[in-house]
């Protein structure tokens, strides 16, 4: 039997458990001089409760460190995030964090500005002295510009060629300061992978202003520097409204233009190439126009452009190979192709990066029936240029094919003899606007007959476009150019009105 000691220590030891149980682990039970059983249970809840409480302060530490090593790890994501990992500039996303900020905090006259900057040309720099010179490049750059821009504003790298400048607190006539300055930073020579290279860049900026949310004022810094890099190289614009309703408008054309893809709006049109030796026809230009339900028919000028911002330029250009190949081969059945004629095709430096091309063009002229020889692609002198080995191994397949390589546009970039006589082409077309003056201005008749010996001297042949009148032609006549093209031979034609002029010459060749 338990005495009434024995009940009061049973009642203390249900209160001890009950105060360890709410979590109080330091709590400790009385163990009495008796050593009893009682005694016994009291120990080794005692110990129990030593046990966890020793656990959980270890528990704790752990926690702790825990909880400390998880703080670094978002610090040092947060550094990561907001910050370039090339130059140390802070990163698009911190940009974006910070101009919503100062707009947020702006009052009055003195609103952020944002200026943006876009390297001009720096693929080249990429493709021709490798990627480690590049960053070598861009880490200048990143140092120039901050000098440039001086304390108190952020400086960015949002892309690979790309910078931005938020302004803070500044007038519009500081602002426009700030970006002339760090335009002109970018200007004095860079030793990169051995070469001296120069540097400009397309500037857009937008002056902040009251009610305009910081997604607006990236917006449209970004409309004012694409339209920049449109002007040419080293521009500088300011953002206005024009321009955004203009980018509006390219969107709505863009959108419109994926229709004409889908619903046959396009066409071809085919100006006439003669011989000026023999003056027969020779081949024709396949132009592509577009025949808009409510504008009427558009030249390709007014819908390319906004055609390459949208990546739309590849799925035109193979709209413009299938069908011109496949409008070859309908004329090399009816009314029949004359000796040597060939369609040309032009194509855009986009189209040549596609290690496709050449099997696709193989596949067009085998789907239609179409002997290589009656098609020339027109590759611009600028996009030869600029482009990469695997340009160059896309041209080289073409002309393995059989299919003639012709240089577009040439005598307005920069090549050499040495260059010309390396690439897989047949024909160099003269720029039209070399023409200006040639029969009126003796130094500029000089010039043209240095470009075609230039083009002979490769061991190719030469065809002018631009042709306007009976003397021009006569001229280049003189001056041994093989062939050309101009609104003196003929506008571009109609498919079927090209297929009664094929006609026409075939009969008088018979």
């Amino acid at each position: 039997m338990t005495g009434p000691d024995d009940s009061r220590r049973l009642e203390q030891l249900v209160d001890g458990i009950v105060i360890l149980s709410s979590g109080d682990l330091s709590n400790r039970l009385q163990v009495s001089p008796a050593r009893d059983g009682i005694d016994a249970v009291t120990t080794g809840i005692n110990l129990l409760a030593e046990e966890l409480q020793s656990m959980y302060e270890d528990l704790e530490v752990r926690v702790a460190e825990r909880t400390a090593l998880l703080e670094d790890a978002k610090a040092e994501l947060r550094r990561v995030i907001n910050t370039d990992e090339l130059t140390g500039l802070a990163s698009r996303s911190l940009l974006q964090e910070k101009a919503a900020e100062a707009v947020a905090r702006a009052g009055g006259d003195r609103q952020p500005a944002l200026i943006l900057l876009d390297l001009d040309s720096f693929q080249l720099i990429n493709d021709s002295l490798g990627h480690a010179a590049g960053d070598a490049v861009l880490r200048e750059a990143a140092l120039r510009l901050g000098a440039a821009a001086g304390p108190g504003h952020l400086l960015a790298r949002l892309s690979a060629d790309e910078f931005a400048v938020l302004v803070l607190d500044q007038d519009t006539d500081t602002v426009l300061q700030i970006a002339s300055r760090l335009g002109e930073s970018l200007k004095e020579k860079i030793v990169a992978g051995g070469v001296t290279v120069a540097l400009t860049a397309g500037t857009g900026v937008r002056i902040g202003e009251p009610g305009l949310r910081s997604e607006e004022l990236i917006r449209d810094a970004n409309i004012a520097m694409h339209e920049a890099k449109k002007r040419g190289r080293d521009a500088l614009l300011v953002f206005s409204a024009a321009m955004h309703e203009a980018a509006k408008q390219r969107v709505h054309l863009v959108a419109e233009l994926r229709t004409a893809l889908a619903t046959d709006e396009l066409e071809l049109e085919y100006q006439p190439i003669m011989d000026l030796r023999t003056g027969t026809i020779a081949g024709a230009e396949a132009l592509i126009r577009w025949r808009h339900p409510d504008l009427g028919l558009l030249a390709p000028g007014s819908f390319l452009d906004a055609a390459d911002e949208a990546g739309l330029t590849v799925e035109i250009g193979h709209w413009v190979l299938r069908n011109a190949i496949a409008q070859t081969g309908r004329w090399q059945a009816d009314p029949g192709l004359p000796a040597g004629f060939s369609t040309h095709i032009n194509l855009s430096p986009a189209d040549l990066h596609h290690i496709e091309l050449a099997p696709f063009v193989e596949s067009l002229l085998a789907r239609y029936g179409v002997d290589p020889c009656h098609v020339s692609i027109e590759i611009t002198e600028t996009a030869v240029m600029r482009s990469g080995p695997e340009v160059a191994a896309t041209m080289q397949s073409l002309n393995d094919l059989g299919v003639r390589i012709e240089i577009d546009d040439f005598g307005t970039g920069y090549s050499s003899i040495s260059y010309l006589r390396s690439l897989p082409a047949a024909r160099a077309k003269i720029d039209k606007s070399l023409l200006q003056g040639l029969t009126t201005d003796r130094q500029q008749e000089k010039f043209v007959a240095a470009i075609l010996q230039l083009i002979h001297s490769a061991g190719l042949g030469a065809v002018a476009e631009g042709i306007e009148d009976r003397e021009q032609a006569d001229r280049l006549r003189q001056l041994d150019c093989e062939f050309g093209q101009g609104y003196f031979f003929s506008r571009p034609l109609s498919v079927a009105d090209m297929t009664e002029l094929l006609a026409h010459s075939n009969g008088a060749a018979a």
